[in-house]
């Protein structure tokens, strides 16, 4: 077994992406995995126009986010029955265990945001909660769902 990475200052250069569970592309930021990030995670997100994640919730971590650009929409609470939109200049925060399902409401625009959070290893602790997709079906199917 090797010994741990010593964690020290690292730069990340942009490029690397990788599609997380909720059904997102992510643009690979820091993490655990890239550069020994013990507490936290960021990645960049662009989200689609019209495009929508699966429900899911974080785990025993919170979620910091701020728009770059566009808007998005978010579906939340116990039976995703609040509702929020924030637009470019906005941060948003999602407490850990929350169940919530962000969408991108413009049919042209893409929302480009900076997510942030409490998890370097972000991926591991992201529950899927398909029993709550159909509550919103209004927006887009899902990817990989039937027409």
């Amino acid at each position: 077994m090797r010994p741990p990475r010593p964690v020290t200052c690292a730069v990340i250069h942009p490029g690397g992406t990788y599609t997380g569970k909720q059904a997102f592309t992510y643009f690979a930021g820091i993490s655990a995995g890239n550069c020994g990030a013990r507490g936290l995670c960021m990645h960049l997100l662009t989200i689609p126009p019209l495009g929508r994640a699966k429900a899911h919730l974080h785990a025993q971590h919170e979620t910091a986010i701020h728009v770059l650009s566009g808007a998005a929409a978010m579906w939340y609470g116990e039976r995703l029955q609040d509702h929020l939109e924030c637009r470019a200049g906005d941060y948003l925060y999602i407490p850990a265990g929350m169940p919530h399902l962000p969408y991108n409401p413009s049919e042209t625009q893409p929302c480009t945001a900076v997510i942030a959070r409490t998890d370097p290893n972000e991926q591991e602790s992201v529950v899927l909660l398909p029993e709550l997709d159909a509550l919103h079906s209004t927006h887009p199917p899902l990817p990989g769902s039937p027409s």
